[in-house]
């Protein structure tokens, strides 16, 4: 994931921390804003946009912070992670800030079933996932339970798969926060391709086309 922070945080040579952006550069400040914002301030930053006070405004805070649009966390060593981007956050109806691409990743990582993940939450009582079987691992994983037919449309509606990949999310459950948890799912027909309608050229979610794709399948777990 590319951000400003990249350049405004580095890591020293030897401290090399993956999956950091590492601590601030010389003569850099960052912090998280109350919602896990990202701010910086330097010199090399900006001090606003010319002529435009009200887009100025909106990027920066009152005491001049530039709002970076990332969501972060630092760890005890004060090196930074960016865990998603801000206009991303899924809120529930509770009022919690979740970031989806987390237990997204959470999810994938708990069972090699998973391919893909799409968490549903947004000013939801709960949380739901779209889930994509791998196209690998899945029809592997299924001869060898003697599943005959182990196409990723035929896989979906297996109950032996179901009951697996609810083993992963059960798994991935006890990892998150309670507010965090995915409730139900629902198992994709077939795969997400790169360039498709769910996927973009670099595998990133089209979150709104697959609202819109997937409304009939994400109405019925919250029905």
């Amino acid at each position: 994931m590319y951000a400003l922070e990249d350049h405004l945080a580095t890591d020293r040579p030897g401290q090399v921390k993956i999956g950091t952006v590492g601590p601030a550069a010389p003569g850099v400040q960052l912090k998280l804003d109350e919602d896990g914002e990202v701010l910086i301030k330097s010199d090399v930053v900006m001090p606003g946009y010319r002529n435009l006070p009200e887009k100025t405004k909106e990027t920066f805070t009152d005491d001049g912070w530039l709002r970076t649009g990332d969501i972060g966390e630092f760890d005890e060593d004060g090196y930074l992670k960016i865990v998603d981007r801000k206009k991303e956050l899924i809120i529930s109806a509770g009022g919690k800030n979740m970031s989806p691409a987390n237990i997204e990743a959470t999810l994938k990582t708990a069972s090699p079933l998973i391919g893909q993940a799409c968490c549903i939450g947004d000013m939801r009582p709960y949380n739901t996932a779209l889930i994509v079987l791998d196209p690998d691992f899945a029809p592997m994983w299924a001869q060898g339970q003697g599943i005959e037919d182990a196409t990723l449309e035929q896989l979906a509606g297996d109950e032996r798969v179901r009951a697996a990949v609810q083993e992963g999310v059960d798994a991935a459950n006890a990892k998150l926060a309670k507010v965090e948890q995915v409730k139900k799912f629902h198992i994709v027909e077939g795969d997400w391709l790169p360039s498709g309608d769910e996927l973009t050229p670099t595998m990133k979610l089209k979150r709104k086309p697959i609202a819109e794709k997937y409304a009939a399948p994400i109405a019925a777990m919250y029905g």
